[in-house]
């Protein structure tokens, strides 16, 4: 069985991935930044790597921990988004990791014209960081699942979400659900693939 290294564990989709992974007994590790976090779970059983993402030594060390059959996973965000990213997966190349799969959003690449004005001005530049991203795992030699989700919503499983290849959509998902669907996602090759996903239900007031 794979161990899943992931980059964001420490809440939003990575947490609720990460709980998947503990109820089932998958391996897995996690890199986190905070004490209280690190601390919190390794009380749950969770092989921990401290550190900043960005930083080559910490990824080095959590890639060589993880194994070559590793499959890693990123729901990161942030400002160092673009940077840590980029050091992620040339650490990955550079210990022989083949597969990983990245959490980003609606309206990056190719699908920078399918944003509103007004979200281009409210987050476009966050967008415009996993953009490039993207870009550098799309170019690297890794194969590769790029899931770009809609709005984010927190809220129990609606198990409604859905995967949308070259098509335009908006609307909105639960973190869970996105969870939900890439652990189906790591059960089979990537083949650098890449989806949008939403719950074409679900609406922004039935976050709770």
């Amino acid at each position: 069985m794979s161990t899943w290294l992931i980059f964001g564990a420490s809440k939003g989709t990575g947490a609720w991935l990460l709980q998947q992974a503990i109820k089932r007994g998958q391996p897995v590790i996690a890199v986190i930044r905070q004490d209280e976090d690190v601390q919190r779970l390794k009380e749950s059983g969770v092989r921990v790597i401290q550190g900043d993402a960005s930083d080559e030594h910490v990824v080095n060390s959590a890639c060589q921990l993880a194994g070559s059959e590793a499959i890693i996973i990123s729901t990161m965000g942030g400002s160092k988004d673009y940077l840590a990213h980029r050091t992620i997966i040339d650490c990955a190349e550079k210990n022989g990791i083949s597969r990983m799969l990245m959490v980003t959003s609606l309206g990056c690449g190719d699908s920078w014209p399918t944003l509103s004005e007004r979200s281009k001005a409210a987050f476009g530049q966050a967008v415009r960081e996993k953009s490039l991203a993207e870009s550098w795992l799309q170019t690297s030699k890794l194969d590769y699942c790029i899931l770009r989700p809609g709005g984010l919503l927190n809220g129990e499983p609606t198990n409604r979400a859905k995967l949308y290849v070259q098509q335009e959509v908006h609307g909105f998902v639960n973190r869970s659900d996105i969870a939900i669907e890439i652990e189906k996602l790591l059960a089979s090759p990537f083949g650098n693939k890449i989806y949008s996903i939403v719950d074409p239900e679900l609406k922004a007031a039935s976050s709770r």
